[in-house]
């Protein structure tokens, strides 16, 4: 570390004096190396930290100007984390069961131990409820909410009403009621922690040891010894590098729910869940919106035919969809807004538009914690916490849970994961299975999916039939003017539900039927079997039950 002359006023040059200090002295934080001489008499330059003189450049009666090096200094930063701790008061813990992070996956886990009854200690350094409550899964949905009734506004004459003035958006006003419905969970949260008597401890958790997590919070360390651990440390929006994503009009997700001005121009950088979901949102409000995605087809994790269906619905929208494309860099505009420049077919193009939105993704976070320092494995490639199917790391006490370990990334699966971890806990067998996790995206129409999806099927080499329904044929699909999309569901050789994927109205509600269904194992007669009540969208479930055998009834 270089120790330069300080700017001191006047014009009168400044002269060193006496030099308190030589070359491999050891100075502490604060220790004063040398006097200067300046117009306004005289002047202590001090040790910024705690350190070694390597050097000194000057020497006593030397004129010196500001930026002049005076002296070297290597830094002793051991001795400068030793003060640091030793001014804190340092307060012991105790727990049977440690959760770090206080998301869908940690305070469930949390409050199911206690209720079980263990002693529980949770810590979270932001606001209970982790990234899906507070800038994910509930904020959005408040804000779709808010899009879907305007756009049946605008669609009110085709129900048989008198076309009225049609109100115009007011994104302060919705951003105000999102942040409403947020705040209100969270502090049921908060209420469900002091009624099940686990203490929270506000602040970032890292391991002191094998044991022990430390948190820093001010002046005070909360060392919290535990028999066993739970992380839960959620996930951070990827990051992508692409030149001038540091840009105003550049936006992640969290950014993009508190748009206080509705964008006239949207492009949003990705088409997978997150960006689709936006898409429609922003698009039903009155934006103009462009999704520019990699590959060759959007919501990539789906199959074929629902990434043909949504690109279609979109498209007649009015949504612009470039996908196989590739995003250069973002560039500013004089104006405020931006340029997004991409790649497609070999050619470079230009969006431009007045906000983007980069959502690519979600990546495990476990910075700081320090798992890899007491031995925690990560997984292959090092994109989250290695754990087995009863969500245990491989240290038998530590369990990892949610985002984290990024066996897939749903809240509703934190919370199982959570639940499973704390019955393994307790010697209760329990294990995890991605099949049985359904999966949903908020688009108009929702999409939704449950156990293994037919390109999967095919790749594992699963004999396997579908039942297939479109919900033109639903009279209640009818009534609401939304008869876009269909439901197929798959069965094995022995007649087993294996899984099913849904597109079309309620489908986010639909899919819970079919997740008891491949859950537990059901047959397919068994659905055929069931009375679905008339009218309603659920009859499209039937329907595709009995395609699987004799052929659906009204198609």
């Amino acid at each position: 570390m270089e120790i330069k002359m300080i700017a001191l006023p006047g014009t009168k040059p400044s002269v060193v004096g006496k030099i308190n200090v030589k070359i491999d002295e050891d100075v502490k934080k604060d220790q004063e190396l040398l006097q200067v001489e300046t117009a306004k008499g005289n002047r202590t330059i001090k040790a910024p930290v705690s350190g070694v003189i390597k050097d000194v450049k000057v020497v006593e009666g030397q004129n010196v100007v500001a930026g002049e090096v005076l002296f070297v200094l290597e830094e002793n930063k051991e001795e400068e984390e030793e003060t640091v701790v030793a001014k804190k008061n340092v307060v012991a813990l105790s727990s049977d069961i440690c959760v770090i992070g206080g998301g869908p996956g940690g305070y469930v886990a949390a409050i199911y131990a206690a209720k079980k009854g263990k002693k529980v200690v949770l810590v979270e350094k932001g606001k209970l409820g982790g990234t899906c409550l507070n800038v994910g899964c509930i904020p959005t949905k408040a804000l779709i909410k808010s899009s879907e009734v305007y756009a049946s506004i605008l669609d009110s004459e085709s129900f048989g009403l008198e076309k009225a003035e049609i109100p115009a958006p007011d994104m302060k006003n919705l951003v105000e009621r999102k942040d409403k419905i947020v705040k209100r969970l969270v502090d049921g949260i908060d209420f469900l922690m002091n009624k099940n008597n686990i203490k929270v401890i506000s602040g970032a958790g890292s391991f002191k040891d094998r044991s022990t997590v430390a948190v820093e919070s001010g002046d005070e360390i909360d060392e919290i010894s535990f028999t066993d651990a739970i992380i839960a440390t959620g996930s951070v929006s990827s990051k992508i590098n692409i030149p001038g994503i540091e840009n105003e009009f550049v936006l992640d997700s969290t950014k993009a729910l508190s748009l206080l001005k509705l964008p006239e121009h949207l492009t949003i950088i990705g088409g997978g869940a997150i960006g689709l979901e936006f898409a429609f949102l922003f698009n039903s409000l009155g934006s103009k919106v462009t999704v520019i995605e990699f590959l060759d087809r959007l919501v990539s994790n789906m199959d074929k035919d629902i990434s043909s269906e949504i690109l279609k619905i979109a498209e007649k929208k009015g949504i612009k969809i470039e996908l196989s494309s590739k995003v250069k860099e973002f560039s500013p505009l004089i104006d405020g807004k931006g340029i997004v420049l991409f790649e497609k077919d070999g050619k470079d193009y230009r969006s431009v538009c007045d906000k983007a939105i980069v959502a690519v993704g979600r990546a495990s976070y476990f910075d700081k914690l320090n798992a890899e320092g007491i031995g925690i494995e990560l997984n292959d490639r090092g994109r989250g916490i290695k754990v087995d199917k009863h969500m245990k790391t491989n240290l038998d006490h530590i369990y990892a849970i949610g985002d984290v370990n990024n066996l897939i990334q749903l809240a509703h699966a934190a919370s199982e994961e959570g639940i499973i971890a704390v019955k393994n806990i307790l010697n209760e067998e329990a294990s995890f299975n991605v099949s049985d996790v359904p999966a949903v995206i908020f688009t108009t129409p929702e999409i939704a999916s449950v156990g293994i999806c037919e390109e999967k099927a095919k790749a594992l080499g699963i004999e396997y039939k579908i039942g297939h329904f479109d919900f033109v044929g639903n009279g209640k699909a009818l009534t609401m003017n939304e008869e876009d999309g269909f439901i197929k569901i798959l069965k094995d050789k022995d007649d087993t539900v294996i899984g099913a994927t849904l597109i079309g109205p309620d489908a986010s509600s639909l899919i819970s039927a079919l997740s008891i269904a491949v859950k537990n194992h059901l047959k397919d007669s068994e659905l055929v079997d069931t009375i679905f009540p008339h009218p309603t969208t659920g009859e499209v479930i039937h329907e595709a039950a009995l395609d699987l055998s004799i052929g659906a009834l009204h198609q």
